[in-house]
């Protein structure tokens, strides 16, 4: 019994302690000073394999890393379509050169350009993050270049060196960093690219690989090798050296793969001792971006911290009218970056991150197929909207199409589906009318997507909104919007193209046409019923033949493939990369482009090697109009959609403008902690009563007992 009373009296001390304290939620994942903390919490689900500017080109990589670097150029946080601006440097100031040196007009004729130089001044006074590269004795010795092995025992981790430095960002560096390119150690997915374009570029990677094979090992030092691509005209400017005119050049000067990378940081980081604990450039960026790294615990968490000497940077003060009404210039002209932490935790699963995001222990969401009913409803015109439960919680909405294409290709090798003749594009126009892509993404993409109506995806240069951006082929114009044409429009196609209700005119036989695709499980069933559906409202016998994906794609490299599914998304937002798509020269088969319907249009190839190196002009416009009518007439694609991103943010989270070209903008992002913290205290509050209520029937049923031993034991005194 006394064992009995001793649980009671110290639930009810737990009771009455829970009920009195201080108002925090119970279940936060955080302490009590994080959680009123300026920190940003996202997650990741699976940890990033480099973070080395010269080797990153995932998404999840980029994200990370374009926090820390700072590209020459980025793009404007808020216009439309993307503009380059300065961020590290200033905008290049280009050079067109004949094949003796001598400069060339600016509308020299590309035929006469032998190189392209762009020279570019980087900002004065930037400095790099803290870090232990950069520290210096009062001689100038660097003192963690060479750490004995005493000290090397006791490094777990970055922090654990001890002393930092810094130092001014100069030309140099860019120049570094371009050499890395080809470094005998790195294999950079752009490497090959960049040869073909940055002169020398391709002889030097050779020269550092001799270089490299006569070395023992150890720091293996870029410095002394000069070459004619990348060179540093004082502290300050550094000239890039293209050949020929590539424009497209400058969208390039974005990305992270030319950021700058200090020696320092390579010479550091190349020390065994360091390397053998994966404390390496790879693992522990070094840049001069808003934040820097703190801790990269890939089994739990990842943490970017405010960089102390970040350089004066400002919120933009010109938006589209759009932005400006929806409060994204409240922030004009205020020095970034606004948040001072931003913690990434380790989230395997979907359904635990999106009840902590309900819960308001994450500060945004993307939508996942889980728990899209539960977010997103549908207005009767089609638009997304929120569902009454996440707009009580204040919780936002915010969309974007991606600057992504997918397609339904046919191969144009093909004696069936190919061939520019009329009665070859009629057949393809038919089924381009037939397959309801509205309806695909209606019930494959909930609703997340606009259909195509042509090559350029929206956003870029060249594309066209309202009537005259539809494609003519297979939709009209309603006076709102674009109407797909009836299924007899499509009908009557198939017969004029020699396929009355779906048989050859000549045989009587049935069309039967092949579909190759990469099967991905048991979701693809529903999928290919679809798909045969659809050509089966023109008569068309529709076979599917699946295989892995290295085999699909085997097939269409050697051209095997009748009809296929792919998709692009865009490198660089410029029209040259998706028309580029259709050009003859790339085709897939026999020359391993990403033409992957093999079309060759001499028309079309005339008018895009025209227009591919142009300035955005009229002119230019009035060519991608031209280009864009030719690939709808002829139809090697069905246009299916461009994708749509829906992500969610709570109302305390603001300056999100999404965008799938640039990764550098959290430093715009803007959090309310205190509305934050009221919010998870009025979503996360204990019910404290049903424990009184356990506590009640606890004593209600041992009483009786207690009374009945007490008075036991009082008879027996007796």
């Amino acid at each position: 019994m006394g064992r009995v009373w001793w649980t009671i009296g110290w639930l009810a001390v737990l009771a009455a302690g829970l009920a009195g304290c201080d108002g925090a939620p119970w279940n936060s994942p955080y302490s009590t000073v994080d959680a009123a903390a300026n920190t940003l919490y996202s997650s990741f689900s699976e940890q990033p394999k480099h973070l080395d500017p010269a080797l990153s080109y995932n998404v999840n990589e980029l994200q990370l890393i374009a926090q820390v670097y700072e590209t020459p150029l980025q793009y404007h946080f808020l216009k439309k379509p993307y503009t380059l601006i300065p961020s590290a440097a200033a905008l290049p100031e280009i050079t067109y050169r004949d094949a003796a040196g001598a400069a060339l007009p600016k509308d020299a004729d590309e035929a006469s350009i032998a190189y392209s130089d762009y020279v570019i001044a980087v900002t004065p006074g930037i400095l790099y993050q803290p870090h232990p590269a950069f520290a210096r004795d009062g001689a100038g010795q660097y003192l963690n270049h060479d750490l004995s092995e005493a000290r090397l025992r006791d490094i777990r981790s970055i922090g654990d060196v001890g002393q930092t430095g810094t130092r001014e960002l100069v030309a140099e560096d860019f120049v570094y960093q371009i050499k890395r390119l080809v470094h005998p150690k790195i294999h950079s997915p752009v490497a090959e690219l960049m040869k073909q374009y940055i002169a020398g570029l391709a002889e030097l990677e050779q020269t550092l690989a001799d270089a490299y094979g006569k070395q023992a090992g150890g720091y293996f030092d870029l410095r002394p090798f000069a070459f004619e691509g990348a060179q540093a005209l004082d502290k300050y400017r550094y000239r890039i050296r293209l050949k020929g005119k590539y424009p497209q050049f400058r969208f390039w000067l974005a990305m992270t793969f030319f950021a700058p990378v200090p020696w320092e940081a390579e010479r550091f980081y190349s020390q065994p001792g360091l390397r053998e604990k994966n404390i390496t450039l790879d693992w522990f960026p070094v840049g001069t971006g808003p934040y820097m790294m703190t801790e990269n615990n890939p089994n739990r968490r990842m943490v970017l911290a405010r960089n102390p000497n970040f350089h004066a940077e400002y919120y933009p003060d010109e938006a589209p009218p759009e932005d400006k009404a929806a409060g994204l210039l409240a922030d004009a002209g205020r020095r970034l970056p606004f948040i001072d932490r931003v913690v990434y935790i380790l989230e395997k699963e979907t359904i635990p991150y999106w009840n902590k995001f309900l819960q308001g222990y994450y500060d945004a969401s993307g939508v996942g197929s889980d728990s899209f009913d539960q977010a997103i409803q549908f207005s009767q015109r089609g638009e997304a909207g929120l569902t009454p439960d996440m707009a009580a919680k204040d919780i936002r909405l915010e969309t974007s199409i991606t600057p992504s294409v997918y397609y339904m290709g046919f191969n144009m090798l093909d004696p069936t589906v190919g061939g520019l003749d009329e009665a070859h594009r009629k057949l393809r126009r038919a089924i381009s009318i037939a397959i309801d892509y509205e309806e695909f993404i209606s019930i494959f993409l909930n609703g997340r997507g606009i259909p195509a109506q042509g090559v350029l995806a929206p956003g870029l240069f060249g594309y066209t909104e309202g009537e005259a951006g539809i494609n003519p082929y297979v939709y009209d114009w309603d006076g709102q919007k674009p109407r797909r044409k009836s299924i007899d429009d499509a009908k009557r196609l198939l017969a004029e193209a020699g396929y009355p209700e779906g048989r050859d005119a000549a045989t009587g036989q049935p069309l039967v046409l092949y579909l190759d695709a990469s099967s991905g499980g048991a979701d693809d069933k529903s999928l290919f019923n679809w798909y045969r559906k659809q050509y089966a409202k023109l008569g068309i016998q529709l076979v599917i033949r699946t295989t892995d994906y290295n085999r699909f794609q085997q097939k269409i490299r050697d051209g095997n493939a009748q009809i296929f599914v792919w998709g692009w998304h865009a490198d660089y937002p410029d029209p040259e990369n998706f028309f580029f798509l259709l050009h003859g020269a790339n085709i897939k088969v026999g020359k391993g482009g990403e033409n992957a319907s093999n079309y060759q249009s001499p028309e079309f190839d005339r008018l895009y090697e025209k227009m591919r190196n142009m300035d955005d002009t009229p002119q230019r416009q009035a060519l991608i109009d031209q280009l864009q009518e030719i690939a709808r007439r002829d139809a090697p694609w069905v246009f299916a959609f461009h994708p749509q991103d829906f992500a969610l943010h709570h109302g305390w989270y603001s300056n999100l403008k999404p965008t799938t070209m640039a990764y550098n903008n959290l430093k715009f992002r803007k959090l309310d902690p205190a509305k934050r913290q009221a919010a998870r205290t009025a979503w996360n509050e204990p019910l404290v009563w049903p424990l009184w209520l356990g506590l009640a029937a606890l004593i209600a049923v041992v009483a009786p007992a207690w009374l009945a031993y007490r008075r036991r034991m009082a008879e027996r005194v007796l």
